[in-house]
């Protein structure tokens, strides 16, 4: 009998405590959760062009295939299968692809043969004289170079305030620990499956969507912000 009432008690503590935890567990979700990184602020808008596609009020995956685009037709199918399918349905979405205009119909191959019947509606193709690209390209944080074609196979996130995203320290926690010097990540290779997949689409681009969630429902705290005196030193 005693045995009985003990267990009765049990499963009432139980009962009563789970709710409570789960609470504890989502408010300290909430304070220390953590907007992706600003790498760099005031990126260059994109050209005047005929369908008017602008980065400003747009989360945007910018990239640069170059003068013949289907040279990296891998980087451009990873980047439709890994991060577009994934985040079409999100809105002001966009990926952005600029290129050339003597690449104009060799884009339009590579586009076909993506599309696999796929909704491409926020998948965009920017043509622009050379002078442009490298403006756009140059106003962006990074560690990699365009190509003689104006092509490379890294993309960059770029917000609705001309801000580009990424990580101020990309190190483990291993290297945390070791006290290994910092590192960055400016831009996300496509041929790199596991970063693309893991880092950018899996968790970047879904803290980033959650941050503008928080701002139109006014649960964002700006003073969430990390490592701002790290942004300006770095940009200095």
């Amino acid at each position: 009998m005693e045995i009985s009432k003990r267990k009765r008690y049990i499963i009432l503590s139980i009962l009563f405590f789970l709710p409570v935890a789960f609470i504890i567990i989502m408010l300290l979700s909430k304070e220390n959760y953590n907007p992706l990184d600003v790498v760099k602020e005031n990126i260059s808008e994109l050209p005047a062009n005929r369908d008017s596609i602008q980065l400003k009020d747009h989360i945007t995956v910018l990239s640069f295939l170059g003068e013949k685009p289907m040279n990296n037709s891998i980087a451009a199918l990873n980047l439709k299968e890994l991060v577009y399918d994934r985040n079409k349905g999100f809105k002001t979405f966009q990926v952005v692809v600029m290129l050339p205009h003597e690449a104009k119909q060799e884009a339009e191959e590579l586009l076909t043969e993506i599309k696999s019947y796929e909704d491409l509606r926020f998948w965009h193709m920017v043509y622009a004289d050379d002078s442009e690209i490298e403006r756009v390209f140059n106003s962006l944080k990074s560690d990699v170079k365009l190509d003689n074609n104006l092509a490379c196979n890294s993309v960059f996130i770029v917000d609705k305030d001309l801000k580009q995203r990424g990580r101020l320290d990309d190190r483990t926690d291993k290297q945390i620990e070791n006290e290994e010097p910092i590192y960055g990540l400016y831009d996300y290779d496509c041929i790199q499956v596991a970063e693309l997949k893991n880092k950018m689409a899996a968790e970047d681009m879904r803290v980033l969507f959650k941050e503008y969630r928080d701002k139109r429902k006014g649960d964002f705290d700006e003073s969430n912000k990390r490592r701002e005196n790290e942004i300006k030193q770095s940009d200095e």
